[in-house]
């Protein structure tokens, strides 16, 4: 579905709680995010500081060179936009300085498509994340991706650890001259994993078992593409390698869904639901641009819309 007359992109629209795949692609598409221990350990850091500070459940990731993927349950579109904030800021802070990257990190704004609560639609993004790596011809099974991904943690039910800088105290302690060692300004920050709302309420046990299942499905997959195509996975050592400034030939990518979901009926209810909020946020624009200054302006906006430039109205 494409952006209403009058609208540059589409409005950021998530229902209250709701599922969410985020995508963020990293400038022109350079190798930045480099799939290394070092890279993958900070990746690790800020992704769960950013969980901590605005909760957010976490139910998968992965990380590539020019860009990755989150598998989210968020309360609404403002604890989102908080979230990606910290998340994106701090990730070209830290993965820049180890890549020695000085521009714009990221390219254009995250990506974020809501995914139904169906269980097939869950599953298949759940599945998506897992194939990253092993459908680019990268390596050959998802757990010998070498970069920041959440495959290792889905099969053992163990925490996510990274690491995390506190680069204000290093820059204070620096000012001042004292002598210092830079591990004192690094602590650690834990990641737990959430299942997905479709398999919430499955044990622990059978949990692991479902995923166990999705990435051997993965692994055939790619067997039979090498099979197919003759050709050998890149390689884990070979793909770490690799120079991070550099931009690879990227395959034109197509419109976004609106949304993700397993049948027609799902996806026309919801782009219905998105009509009336766009239709909405349009007639309350035309009252902003035309009113004065006072509060009263925001309250024709849609709950869960983002006013410009006024804050966020939450849901009711």
């Amino acid at each position: 579905m494409r952006p209403m007359r009058g609208m540059g992109r589409r409005l950021r629209f998530l229902a209250p709680g709701g599922l969410v795949e985020v995508t963020s692609r990293t400038i022109h598409g350079r190798l930045l995010i480099q799939p290394t221990p070092r890279i993958a350990d900070l990746c690790h850091g800020v992704l769960a500081r950013a969980a901590r500070l605005y909760p957010v459940d976490v139910h998968a990731f992965a990380f590539l060179g020019n860009h990755y993927h989150l598998l989210l349950t968020v309360p609404d579109a403002q604890r989102l936009a908080q979230f990606m904030n910290y998340l994106n800021s701090n990730l070209a802070r830290e993965v820049g300085r180890a890549v020695r990257w000085r521009e714009h990190f990221w390219g254009r704004r995250y990506q974020a498509i809501p995914v139904s609560e169906e269980e097939t639609s869950q599953v298949e993004r759940l599945l998506y994340v897992l194939r990253q790596g092993c459908k680019e011809g990268l390596v050959r099974r998802p757990a010998e991706w070498p970069g920041a991904t959440s495959v290792r943690a889905l099969l053992s039910g163990e925490p996510i650890r990274g690491s995390w800088i506190d680069r204000t105290s290093e820059y204070l302690s620096s000012k001042k001259g004292d002598p210092h060692d830079p591990r004192s300004f690094v602590s650690s920050e834990t990641l737990d994993l959430v299942p997905l709302p479709c398999w919430k309420d499955l044990a622990p046990a059978d949990y692991r078992n479902r995923v166990a299942d999705l990435v051997a499905e993965v692994e055939r997959e790619t067997a039979r593409q090498i099979r197919a195509t003759e050709r050998e996975p890149l390689g884990a050592d070979r793909v770490s390698r690799q120079n991070p400034h550099d931009a690879p030939n990227r395959r034109k990518q197509g419109p976004a869904p609106l949304v993700h979901a397993a049948t027609s009926e799902r996806r026309k209810a919801f782009r219905e639901a998105y009509r009336q909020f766009a239709s909405a946020f349009r007639r309350a624009s035309t009252v902003f641009r035309c009113s004065g200054d006072g509060l009263e302006r925001f309250a024709l906006f849609p709950p869960g819309s983002f006013p410009p430039p006024g804050p966020f109205l939450a849901s009711a």
